[in-house]
């Protein structure tokens, strides 16, 4: 980042001083990713009940609106290079911007990895990602210029970039918006998890269903379960569980299981409320 400071004002580089500000972001949403996991990691305690794990989430949603600020910043400043260009000195560009590519790929095996089972980690990869493309697209501008002498290649290199990184904001803070609003995760449909419960034997009507994210890889359901008169109502329950656990994958599981009213015979389904009747049925 330093390099690319004191490279990019001497060789009045726009897309160099974009990049350096990327590296700024990546360098407080890597200690921001730390400090959430670290966080996330200590036992629940107290009134956290789930313990600090949506710290994480946070995290996640902070570096999405960081990458966004820093995007727009990018795009007024290439606005008016293009307007007034100065004058770039391609080679220095082109040089910098390589040895950036080698450092951003680097970085970026690192976190790949981590970066599928977690979003706070996925956040800080795509900051490190997006410096492989906003590298590629300076050294490229580097490199025409050096070749044709136009300026303007650069300030077309940051707004590539700013594009770039417009995007990964957008999925950050979308995917983390959802957690906290508390919907359901991508993978289980509320739909078809109440369809499968209530096609259950003696499982005669489930409501208040809720599937939320606490945080990355941590999904959670809850609902309540009318049984047929007479039917074993913990049996239900550790049936319905192994469904969850083996169908959808949800194992933080609360189902709170009564039996129905014997006169109940109403056959429903919808979108808040699945019931199967009559009973005995």
């Amino acid at each position: 980042m330093a390099a690319e400071i004191v490279a990019g004002i001497v060789g009045h580089s726009l897309a160099l001083l974009a990049d350096a500000g990327h590296l700024l972001t990546d360098a407080a949403a890597l200690a921001f990713a730390l400090v959430a996991s670290t966080m996330a990691a200590r036992p629940a305690a107290g009134r956290w009940t789930y313990g600090y794990s949506r710290l994480e989430i946070l995290a996640a949603q902070a570096n999405g609106i960081t990458l966004g600020l820093i995007a727009l910043w990018v795009i007024w400043s290439a606005v008016h290079r293009l307007v007034d260009p100065h004058d770039v000195r391609g080679g220095l560009v082109l040089v910098v911007a390589l040895g950036g590519v080698a450092v951003s790929i680097a970085a970026s095996s690192v976190l790949a990895r981590a970066s599928r089972e977690s979003l706070n980690v996925r956040g800080a990869f795509l900051h490190v990602l997006t410096d492989v493309a906003a590298f590629g697209a300076t050294a490229l501008a580097g490199g025409l210029i050096l070749v044709t002498g136009w300026d303007r290649f650069d300030p077309i290199a940051s707004l590539a970039v700013a594009v770039l990184m417009l995007w990964s904001s957008a999925q950050l803070l979308r995917e983390s918006t959802v957690i906290f609003l508390e919907g359901a995760p991508s993978d289980a449909d509320p739909d078809a998890i109440g369809s499968a419960l209530v096609s259950e034997q003696d499982v005669v009507e489930v409501h208040d269903l809720h599937v939320w994210t606490v945080t990355s890889g941590f999904p959670a359901l809850s609902a309540h379960v009318l049984v047929t008169p007479g039917a074993d109502c913990h049996a239900a329950r550790r049936r319905l569980e192994r469904i969850l656990t083996e169908r959808f994958g949800l194992t933080h599981t609360t189902l709170q299981v009564e039996h129905a009213e014997p006169a109940r015979t109403t056959v429903e389904l919808g979108e808040a409320v699945a019931r199967r009747g009559p009973l005995g049925r």
